[in-house]
């Protein structure tokens, strides 16, 4: 009897202090009504509150920086992937340990998440580019980047102009990246205990290949010299482009616009060789400082990992989803399938300070490449020292 009711008294405990916890999440708006309505279904189940503010996207970061220092703010943040390296760096987040859930995540996601050997948050989205045509002249995507080379002079010379067969903005390095890591340029490369952004591989045999592929689109008049995003998206919005490289957030717009596209994977740079975009990733990350750190672990590992919880994640923000057997879920919808698996194939795009300088340089070397100003050699090699010398500043 009197095991009982010491049993009873520890459960009225253990409840009494879940009753006294609460979770505050800070979020951009995209995710305060479903994060508020999934509060209401964990402390249904848990008894723990959960409390859901919005915070600019562009100020999330910047207001945890000053807040969580002192073990202040939010107990949870939704936020980018890219911003992993600074705050573990600073041990402003929490690992995450080994969950059962785990497995049923995207490589390429978790990956993101990851820093030092160590995973940093909880993925739930996902975005990629890919190759989106217009099926008015394509009805069938190109499997490699040969087919899609024949296939867009055939265009061209068809509408004499008037229609493209190909374009994108090759100038940038974000939507050049699927060809140049798709022959196997790295930015850092990848350990078990993370990036070493003492070794970059943009000069490497495969970055020189895919950018050389780059060049062979100016070279045989595919691409011109000048076209950037807002060309292209222009051209494809007015039925004027038969293939760009875009991503999902362009969809919307192009169907407003009426046009009957199609998205599929960009295609091979040779046979077996699979083009690797960027992949950047949403998702939770824990205030290491909170003293709520347990129950947010509970909260994200038990509650928001479950494939039902990302499934109404994905309902109420359609993004790439992050769990595989969600996509199945949403299999009838072409373009997410589309999207997903050109995120599946890709690399996620460094969570390191030290990525800062990449963009700069290797823009400049894409610009001098496409003008004919140096070779493909010459430019990567001055790009990996310019990325060097600034990351030893």
């Amino acid at each position: 009897m009197r095991r009982v009711l010491i049993v009873m008294l520890m459960v009225l405990v253990v409840s009494f202090v879940f009753s006294q916890l609460k979770l505050t999440i800070w979020c951009s708006e995209k995710q305060v009504d479903i994060l508020q309505k999934l509060g209401e279904e964990f402390k249904a189940k848990y008894g723990v509150e959960v409390v859901v503010q919005y915070v600019d996207f562009g100020s999330i970061k910047s207001k945890f920086l000053q807040a969580a220092p002192a073990g202040q703010g939010a107990d949870i943040i939704v936020g980018a992937h890219d911003w992993v390296g600074e705050l573990a760096v600073n041990g402003l987040i929490e690992p995450i340990p080994e969950f059962g859930e785990k497995k049923m995540f995207y490589e390429s996601a978790l990956n993101a998440f990851s820093y030092g050997g160590k995973l940093y948050g909880l993925p739930y989205a996902m975005e990629a580019v890919a190759l989106i045509y217009n099926k008015n002249y394509i009805t069938e995507p190109p499997k490699t980047m040969d087919e899609l080379i024949e296939k867009a002079k055939e265009i061209d010379e068809e509408y004499e102009g008037e229609v493209r067969g190909f374009i994108y903005d090759a100038a940038n390095f974000y939507f050049s990246a699927p060809f140049i890591q798709g022959y196997g340029g790295y930015i850092f490369k990848s350990t078990p205990e993370g990036l070493d952004v003492t070794d970059i591989g943009l000069n490497n045999w495969g970055a020189v290949q895919g950018a050389k592929l780059i060049k062979r689109l100016f070279d045989e008049g595919i691409l011109q010299v000048g076209d950037n995003y807002p060309i292209m998206d222009d051209l494809f919005k007015s039925d004027a482009a038969a293939m760009i490289i875009n991503g999902p957030w362009a969809i919307k717009a192009y169907r407003d616009a009426g046009i009957d596209y199609g998205v599929a994977l960009i295609p091979d740079l040779a046979w077996g060789v699979k083009a690797k975009p960027f992949v950047g990733v949403q998702g939770f990350m824990i205030n290491a400082n909170s003293p709520n750190k347990l129950i947010a672990l509970e909260f994200l590992t038990s509650f928001i990992a479950k494939k039902d919880t990302m499934y109404k994640l994905y309902l109420a923000d359609p993004r790439l989803p992050s769990r595989k057997d969600v996509l199945e879920l949403v299999k009838n919808d072409p373009d997410v399938v589309a999207f997903t698996r050109s995120a599946a194939n890709g690399i996620p795009m460094p969570n390191v300070p030290e990525m800062a300088p990449v963009w700069g340089a290797m823009g400049d070397a894409l610009n001098l490449i496409i003008n004919g100003k140096a070779s493909v050699e010459e430019a990567l090699n001055n790009a990996v020292e310019k990325i060097k010398a600034q990351i030893a500043k």
